[in-house]
């Protein structure tokens, strides 16, 4: 029997698909039913005599958790271990900034970068609220980034930022996250033909989730699940936190646990007022607080 460390690259409920460090890919399954590996969570396996399966037996520590509420008020992980977050955003639906935010807010809370994308500049806009928001994220250090998945504008500028790392792509529905996707494969066929070549079984093969491969470099973590997800924030410190510009100028309040909305000498305050902290930035984040506590006191 053998025993190696490899990495989920796509997971089919119980069953898994492994990736080891050199490259070579195997089926798996899952020992007992506490272990739930996700995609991108490196695992021990070991080898089965007399099956081409593996069993997993244990999950590596890992670095980060991308997760979400699910209907029993749980706490669900989607994802682990990723490393940047692109949160694409387009005229059509009509851009959710608070949502926006809160994608912002989780990719603090598990210390990895993130990026905004806006998506469909093929049609045409200029409303005001819409580059006054963009600006927003930009002057805070997000990466902003216009393109058009649909006439192939600026893809270029999103694979810059995704090479040579682990990356998730998330937004509304109807933004244009898989057309993102499939632009970076190369095209939905080069979509297709991965999903098909990585399970072995064909393009009708049910996916839960999957590391999508991309030709210049860098993976995306794809899944219906993780696609159109509502973070869990689980605390007010979480969500602090999760808004890089009021942390940082909150460092000058008067209390060291203000929480920034009624408390006298609050930093965070006169820099809205002022216009240093964006005001709808702002709101977004009394909003989340305040969602947050509501969860909380129901847990």
């Amino acid at each position: 029997m053998s025993q190696k460390t490899a990495v989920v690259i796509a997971t089919f409920s119980r069953r898994m698909r492994l990736q080891f460090e050199d490259g070579a890919e195997v089926e798996a399954r899952i020992k007992g039913k506490k272990l739930k590996p996700v995609c991108g969570d490196r695992v021990v396996a070991v080898s089965i005599e007399d099956e081409s399966d593996w069993l997993i037996t244990e999950i590596v520590q890992r670095v980060n958790e991308l997760t979400r509420p699910n209907m029993r008020g749980q706490t669900e992980v989607l994802a682990a271990n990723v490393e940047l977050l692109i949160v694409v955003a387009a005229t059509s639906p009509q851009p959710d900034w608070f949502i926006v935010d809160r994608y912002l807010c989780a990719a603090e809370s598990m210390h990895i970068r993130a990026a905004v994308v806006f998506n469909k500049t093929d049609v045409a806009s200029k409303d005001e609220k819409i580059a006054s928001a963009l600006h927003d994220y930009a002057r805070i250090g997000y990466p902003t980034l216009r393109c058009s998945a649909k006439a192939n504008s600026n893809i270029d500028s999103i694979q810059a930022i995704v090479h040579g790392n682990t990356a998730i792509i998330v937004g509304q529905s109807g933004v244009g996250k898989s057309s993102i996707i499939n632009r970076l494969l190369g095209g939905p066929e080069q979509r297709t033909a991965e999903v098909s070549n990585k399970t072995g079984e064909g393009k009708h093969t049910t996916v839960n989730s999957m590391m999508l491969t991309l030709p210049g470099g860098g993976v995306i973590i794809d899944s219906p699940g993780v696609r159109d997800y509502a973070p869990a924030l689980q605390s007010a410190t979480q969500v602090i936190q999760g808004f890089r510009e009021i942390e940082r100028a909150g460092h000058d309040c008067r209390f060291a646990n203000c929480r920034h909305l009624r408390e006298p000498g609050c930093a965070v305050k006169l820099a809205v007022e002022d216009g240093t902290i964006s005001a709808r930035r702002y709101e977004s984040y009394r909003r989340l607080l305040a969602l947050t506590e509501r969860l909380d006191k129901k847990l």
